[in-house]
């Protein structure tokens, strides 16, 4: 008699306290970390335990217990391939492996939903072809007759599809065309076995950084909007909205501390993925190659789009994805309302991450960002911003003499706006004023036009 009691007893604890029947719910979610444009919507989530902050705990989720699951892929089409075995709820991916994910859930009988931006380009930087350093070719019109190599089905073979169609080529027959991955192409280039790479981000500005590549090619030359960003199973989304929002709550946290501190932020992303702080902060940084934009504005929707088309053209899918019906920004609206965040300020602009600061040397205002030039010195933990590189390159110039080490310079092209590696930039020096740009074929019309030398990092480090 006595044990039956103390077992009712028991029992009853387990009833009030919901130990035993307490449901645990997954929240599995896929990452590509060495994509590092998609850092927001997982790495930095996951390393700073920002999901836990914002994940729900109250109404059907009171006592709830959560099964936080991370899984890094290096591209797309594995990570789709678990979402659609049931394995993960949220992926973030490109807009070509993103729309092959829908396509590939529509023909299973599912639905997936594209519901956030990361990071993109309304014009298409990110994507890059490069060559290898040796090779004398200084525009994408020069490969004309030479082999290119891509990962197929990707955001960066889009891009590059667009940029052979408009030099009016045939693929085939005015230039190769073979897949390779980013793994496979790094030594391909260092061993000048490839005429040319394209690919997606970081390994454009990657392989230049890690000094065996140079970039000639930039994907907003085919102005081919592009975009990372984040997926979710329908039927999940459908069952755990909060959670979704909380993921997405997560993501806007992150981009909100990326903002205020790029650079402590690309030196976790340098030590978690291996991806050089100094390319990172290329893309993270103020005025860096992307923009971190949440909302689908009407580029990125085409992206999908174009994306959708192209993978069709390719014989990649036979589905036809209806872009309005595959994008649902219902989610992000509603945490943006959560965090205070106007969402349609947010889709109107189309602003890259602004910079605030003093020139370095001379400790003037920066109000105009044209040419705006950085160095990041080994030792500190901040990126020095300069408002010209006559002023950087002058501050460059006493830096070494002091015996400095420099980790990396930047500069603003001229033309595009997009953040350089000064290293492999081309410079034009006037009487009045130094510029820019990615390529040399660009220095060389701004000189004819405006006066001056062009000149290469070497060149312009001696002439100042």
């Amino acid at each position: 008699m006595r044990f039956a009691i103390k077992t009712l007893y028991a029992a009853t604890l387990v009833l009030a306290f919901g130990g035993a029947h307490a449901e645990t719910i997954r929240v599995a979610i896929g990452t590509q970390d060495t994509t590092i444009n998609c850092a927001t919507g997982g790495l930095i989530i996951r390393e700073l335990k920002l999901l836990e902050k914002y994940l729900p705990h109250d109404g059907k989720y009171k006592g709830v217990q959560y099964d936080i699951q991370w899984k890094n892929f290096t591209s797309g089409a594995p990570l789709t391939n678990e979402m659609l075995a049931g394995k993960l709820d949220i992926g973030a991916m490109a807009d070509f492996p993103g729309s092959f994910n829908g396509a590939a859930f529509q023909k299973a009988g599912k639905k997936s939903e594209f519901i956030a931006v990361l990071s993109g380009s309304t014009t298409g930087s990110g994507n890059g072809i490069v060559v290898p350093k040796s090779s004398p070719v200084q525009s994408l019109a020069e490969l004309k007759g030479k082999t290119i190599s891509v990962p197929f089905a990707s955001t960066s073979h889009g891009m590059l599809l667009r940029a052979v169609e408009a030099q009016g080529w045939v693929v085939g027959k005015d230039v190769n065309i073979v897949t390779q991955a980013p793994e496979v192409a790094g030594p391909a280039l260092q061993a000048n076995k490839i005429d040319a790479h394209a690919d997606f981000v970081p390994f454009a500005e990657l392989f230049p950084y890690r000094g065996y590549a140079r970039k000639i090619f930039d994907g907003s030359q085919a102005n081919a909007p592009t975009l990372h960003g984040s997926l979710v199973d329908s039927e999940y989304a459908k069952k755990y909205p909060e959670i979704v929002i909380a993921y997405l709550r997560a993501a806007i946290e992150a981009d909100r501390l990326v903002t205020a501190e790029p650079e402590k932020y690309s030196e976790l992303i340098a030590k978690v993925t291996g991806i050089d702080a100094e390319v990172d902060y290329l893309f993270h940084g103020p005025l860096g190659l992307q923009t971190r934009d949440f909302t689908f504005k009407p580029e990125y929707r085409q992206a999908i789009k174009t994306s959708i088309d192209t993978l069709r053209l390719m014989k990649k899918t036979d589905v036809d994805l209806d872009v309005n019906n595959f994008i649902n920004d219902s989610y992000l609206r509603a945490a943006f309302k959560q965090a205070g965040l106007d969402y349609e300020a947010h889709l109107k602009n189309y602003a890259r991450t602004p910079l605030k600061a003093k020139d370095a040397r001379t400790g003037e205002t920066i109000v105009d960002f044209k040419r705006v030039a950085q160095i990041w010195v080994q030792g500190e933990p901040l990126v020095r911003h300069y408002a010209a590189p006559e002023s950087a390159f002058a501050d460059l110039a006493a830096l070494e003499k002091a015996g400095r080490k420099i980790r990396v310079v930047y500069a603003q092209d001229r033309n595009s706006g997009n953040k350089l590696l000064a290293a492999d930039a081309w410079f034009v020096k006037n009487k009045n004023e130094v510029n820019a740009f990615l390529l040399k074929e660009e220095a060389q019309a701004w000189a004819q036009a405006h006066g001056g030398s062009v000149l290469d990092f070497d060149g312009i480090r001696h002439a100042i």
